[in-house]
């Protein structure tokens, strides 16, 4: 298991502003921090549900097919270089991601609507089936190093969330400061994300 990489990457990535960023911020512009920080857990555990499905269904595909499960890995460091460039080139009309429209709702609610976006962020999924099968060993128990690698990948996404929604009004009132560390940030994860595509796709698989 390649963990210090992996370690690395994930922690850039978590910290880069996303949709998941935005909408936890907007619950807390909506309905104040006990809103955004309920909606915080409620997209872990979407993130969660997607971290289960992914280790599932990856290690019954490696039952099926160690060959199947190469292609996957290559197919998978492709997409990671693909979400990259998407990224660099990506053109944007404003200074920063717009904040999606929420209204106040309680914090029992924002729990529940956080878990149900996340569990039906298709993207999520995508990303989850991409990165987490560059970082293991096929020949050990996949199973558990996928839900070990997942379970990173919640806990650093949901600790910058966290932090997003305690500096949220902060942020918010942050001007061009905010536009170049936003700017400055997201090109550092297109970046994170290009090389480690095409790092994982010419390195060697470990056995």
């Amino acid at each position: 298991m390649s963990l210090v990489p992996f370690l690395i990457a994930a922690l850039v990535l978590a910290i880069t502003p996303g949709p998941g960023i935005a909408y936890v911020v907007a619950r807390t512009v909506a309905g104040g921090r006990g809103e955004g920080l309920a909606s915080c857990l409620g997209t872990a555990l979407g993130g969660m549900l997607h971290v289960l499905a992914a280790a599932l269904g990856l290690s019954l595909l490696l039952a099926q097919s160690a060959l199947a499960f190469s292609v996957l890995k290559y197919l998978g460091a492709a997409y990671l270089v693909y979400l990259g460039l998407r990224i660099l080139l990506r053109q944007r009309p404003s200074p920063g991601p717009e904040l999606p429209a929420v209204n106040a709702s309680g914090a029992r609610r924002a729990f529940f609507e956080g878990a149900v976006v996340e569990a039906l962020n298709v993207k999520t999924a995508l990303f989850f089936l991409a990165f987490l099968p560059q970082f293991v060993a096929p020949a050990q128990p996949l199973v558990g190093q996928l839900v070990f690698l997942g379970c990173i990948c919640v806990t650093f996404n949901t600790l910058a969330d966290v932090v997003a929604v305690l500096i949220a009004h902060r942020l918010l009132g942050g001007g061009a400061a905010r536009a170049g560390r936003e700017r400055l940030m997201t090109r550092v994860s297109g970046v994170t994300m290009l090389g480690l595509g095409a790092f994982l796709a010419l390195a060697r698989r470990e056995a």
